[in-house]
This record gives C-alpha cells, structure tokens and sequence, in this order.
C-alpha cells in the first residue's frame, strides 16, 4: 500500500505542478475557445490541461517501475507499456482537437485504433463471469470486439459528463478510489498477481485526477478538454479491461461446487469485476439519453445540446458548485454502495444504507433554492452570502441594518446551460460573429 501511496502522491504532484506552465502554454498558442452560447463559463478558458495528466501518468508509471514491490508488475505483465501505448495515442490526437477541431470521426477511428492498440498488446478481455452461466471463455474477435467497445463507450461517457468545472475529474476520481479498494482487495486479500496491473491502473488515475483538480475547481482556470477527457476515460476502461478479463474467477478459490452454482453464489464478488461500469453508470445512462434524445429529434448522435443531466440540475435552480456535488455524491453512492455489496452481501445495514443515501440524495434535488444561513453568532466569520439580511433592533421591532448583511441579495441569474466541452466525437460549434462571445479574458 505504501508504494501505491507513493505512486499516487508523485502522479499528483507532477500533474499539479505542470498544470499551470501547461495553462501559459495553452494561452500562447491560442488553444482557448471563444465561448459558445452554449457554454457555462463567462470567461474564454484554455484548454490542453491534458498535456499534464499524461505526463502525470508517465511519472507514476516510471516511479512504479523502480519500486521494488511494483517493478514485478512491468516484468511479468506486458500491461502497462500496452495501456501507454494506448494512452499516448489517444492523448496525441485529443492535444490536436483541442487546437484545431478535428472531424468527429477522426477522433472516433482514433479511438477504435487506440483500443486496439492495447488488445494486440495483451489488454484485451479473455473471459467473462456469467451469474448462472459460469465462466464464459471469449474468443480471440469476440474479446477485441468486446474490447474497442468498452474503450468507446467508457471514453464517450467521461466525456459526455465533463460539462462543468471539475466534474469529470471528480467524478473519474470517485470512480477510480472505489476500483482501487476492489482491485487491492483481490490482489492483497487472495495473493492474485494478475490484478496488481489494474490497482496500479487505478491509483495513477486518481493521481492524475487530484492532481488536476485544484486547477479545474469553480471558477476553473484550465480545462482538461479532449486531451484529457478522453485520456482518464481510457485509463478507466484498461482498468476495468485488466482485472475484468484477466483475472480467472476460479481463481478467487472461495466457492464449492459446480462451476454453474459456484459462479451464481459469487454474485456479489463478480459485481465489482464491471465496477467501472457501475461507477459510470451516471454518464453512461447520459450518454445513452442523449443518443435518443437527439436521434427522435432528427439531429446527429453527436451533436451538442443543453439535455445533459447537469444542464437539467443548472436550470432547475441550483447553483454550479451544488450540481458538481451533487453528481459527486450520486457517483459515490453508487460506486462506494456497489463495493460494501460485494464485501458483505449478506448484510441487510448496507442495503438500508444505500436507500436512505438515496432518499438524501432526492431531498437534495428537491432543494435547488436552499441556502444555509449561519447563526448569528457567527456572522461575522462566514461569507456574505451565508449571512442574514438584517438584524432586530432591541425595540420597536424595526429592522436595522448591519453591513452587508443588510444589503439585498442579488437577483439569481439564469445560467445558460452548457458544457466546458464538446464530446469526444462531437462537433464545436462557434459563433460566427465574435462580439457575440464577448471579448477574451
């Protein structure tokens, strides 16, 4: 655990510490878009944060290297030269969208060949866990198809979701702390060395993502963009990939039984061996509203709109951080609550947990107008905005004013719903005429 801390703590700090010359940089070679009408931020912002992720992720996987107790995953797996190898192109052609605004489906063969990449070098998926089935061996073209298919999907729903300030690394983050407690637990916990590629997998991630978030937090200073949108989203799905198709079930050596019996009973373990999945599952039921949504209307799958979910949570009334935690919090209710499932499955506290988590997490959505109001007290310390508007006058009932206190609230603005982003295989519409997106920052 030590030196994944390490691994970790090093992927961070190099992310963070090159996020800002990478910003300079951003801004010298004009790789700042003028703002759309459909984008959130007021400010023209630059992009290419993701020449720092991937250079964050080359520093965890060359400090990894010479680790003595993760040096053995470089020698005997071929994984992570495959995942950066993979990485390295996808990340490449993201760095040229977010310049010049490359054709939809150029991004989308580079996709598709960037999957492949990794499958002739070994991260590909060999065999699937099927509850009442049992372990169902993949043949070498239903494993690559299965493969680009889950790169795609996983890259598109990351994507899809990075629409507000630290969204998307928020929520890649969530998602790669819960895989990583999973992945852990089955290399540590059951001796199993095919599943120490995917734990590394997922502490660089959250490396990469904590790292960057200091950055990208409201009001963000830099945008990830396709660069590193797309470039966590396959990091996630090798993940997945790595521990989901590599490690054998029957090698887990808990269950009795028929094969068929044995694998239905192992439910809840197999569960978190598609955890990214189920920690995606936000933005991929996004992703999927969205295709529909834009199909019945006679638009193209990828073409932008205002329908996302955090759009929807912008125009019901609540504010741009409150959104952010709000998807946060649906994203680790659902990760977090998969991953006690398969620990302890039997235990009906964990079921009451979720439902009531959940029951929070609807009050919430319910509440886009509240606005806490500090104690007296303790006017003095907090914000203006958490403060009352006036305060009582020891007689006559009359209210007197008290700084700023007093002053009347400002008139909420209606922000226009949009996104930081387009997708990853969208299009980038911009306004024709440049007075229309106000003058640069």
């Amino acid at each position: 655990m030590r030196d994944y801390l390490l691994t970790l703590c090093v992927t961070a700090a190099v992310t963070y510490l090159l996020t800002g010359p990478v910003r300079k940089f951003a801004i010298a070679t004009g790789a700042m878009p003028e703002i759309r009408a459909r984008d959130v931020h007021r400010e023209p912002t630059p992009r290419l944060g993701g020449i720092a992720m991937f250079f964050g992720l080359c520093a965890g996987l060359l400090v990894a290297d010479h680790l003595q107790n993760l040096n053995s995953v470089f020698e005997l797996s071929n994984e992570p030269r495959a995942l950066l190898s993979g990485a390295a192109l996808i990340w490449l052609i993201g760095v040229l969208d977010d310049k010049f605004e490359l054709d939809a489906l150029i991004k989308l063969g580079a996709q598709m060949i960037s999957a492949g990449v990794m499958v002739i070098q070994g991260l590909t998926i060999l065999w699937l866990p099927i509850p009442g089935v049992g372990t169902v061996a993949l043949t070498q073209w239903q494993g690559t198809l299965l493969t680009v298919a889950l790169v795609v999907l996983t890259i598109n729903a990351v994507n899809f979701v990075d629409g507000l300030d630290g969204l998307a690394a928020g929520m890649v983050c969530i998602a790669a702390a819960a895989f990583f407690l999973y992945a852990y637990r089955i290399w540590f916990g059951y001796t199993i060395e095919a599943a120490a590629p995917a734990t590394l997998f997922a502490a660089i991630l959250m490396g990469m993502c904590l790292g960057f978030l200091p950055h990208n937090m409201h009001p963000a200073r830099i945008f990830m963009g396709d660069s590193g949108s797309m470039l966590i989203g396959l990091i996630l799905a090798a993940s997945a990939i790595s521990i989901t198709g590599q490690v054998d079930p029957d090698a887990l050596k808990i269950f009795e039984g028929s094969t068929k019996a044995a694998t239905h009973a192992a439910l809840p373990v197999f569960i978190p061996l598609v955890l990214p999945l189920t920690i995606i599952a936000i933005p991929m039921a996004d992703l999927v509203l969205a295709i529909v949504r834009r199909t019945w209307k006679g638009q193209s799958p990828f073409a932008a709109d205002r329908g996302h979910l955090h759009h929807r949570l912008l125009e019901i009334g609540h504010s741009h951080s409150r959104a952010v935690l709000i998807m946060y919090f649906w994203s680790a209710l659902i990760a977090f609550g998969t991953l006690a499932y398969s620990v302890h499955s039997t235990s009906m506290w964990i079921v009451l947990s979720v439902v009531f988590l959940s029951a929070v997490g609807l009050v919430l959505l319910l509440l886009p107008r509240f606005s806490p109001r500090a104690p007296r007290w303790a006017e003095a310390v907090v914000p203006p905005r958490y403060r009352r508007r006036g305060r009582t006058a020891p007689a006559g009932g009359a209210v007197e004013p008290s700084g700023p206190a007093s002053e009347p609230e400002e008139e909420r603005v209606p922000v226009p719903a949009g996104v930081n982003g387009a997708t990853a295989i969208g299009h980038r519409s911009r306004f024709s005429d440049r007075s229309k997106a106000g003058a640069r920052g």
